[in-house]
């Protein structure tokens, strides 16, 4: 488990690149929403500590994990920010919907990585076998996957920026 050796929400700060002039589109799932605002304040926060202002950030909430490809495709058409933040949680329980879910999920994020045109898609989406393991990931005891998506978003918008020179 990569968690238990990293906590989500330590990283150099000066290793982040200046965000101040970067736009940012999140898509945050309301199902879970305990966890769901708790990745999102993390983001917001990270984002914000790096430098972005509040009108460069775009917010859209959706009802479930499985709806966040779809929104950020059209934010990504409609709007067109640096990059986009996918921020979601399934927790497994008896039936293979966790499956269906996390695999459509992860395909329609990774999808849109290789279709928007220079706009990274970041998959900040917890997918976990118990809540408690969802709260450690959201500001718990291995710290908030909404502060390392949003880190890594301002470093995709930094990477492509470079290579387009």
């Amino acid at each position: 488990m990569a968690t238990a050796y990293q906590n989500l929400s330590e990283y150099d700060f000066n290793s982040v690149p200046d965000a101040s002039n970067m736009t940012f589109g999140i898509v945050c799932a309301e199902w879970n929403k305990d966890i769901t605002e708790a990745l999102l304040k993390g983001a917001v926060d990270t984002l914000q500590r790096h430098g972005v202002k509040d009108d460069n950030i775009t917010l859209v909430r959706v009802p479930g994990t499985f709806e966040l490809p779809y929104a950020a495709r059209i934010l990504g058409e409609k709007v067109s920010p640096d990059a986009i933040i996918t921020l979601g949680c399934v927790v497994r329980g008896d039936t293979p919907h966790f499956e269906y879910v996390c695999q459509g999920v992860t395909q329609g994020v990774m999808n849109l990585n290789l279709s928007l045109k220079d706009i990274p898609v970041i998959f900040g989406v917890l997918t976990n076998d118990t809540m408690q393991q969802s709260y450690d990931r959201a500001g718990g005891i291995h710290g908030n996957k909404g502060d390392e998506a949003a880190v890594t978003a301002i470093k995709m918008v930094a990477v492509t920026r470079e290579l387009k020179g």
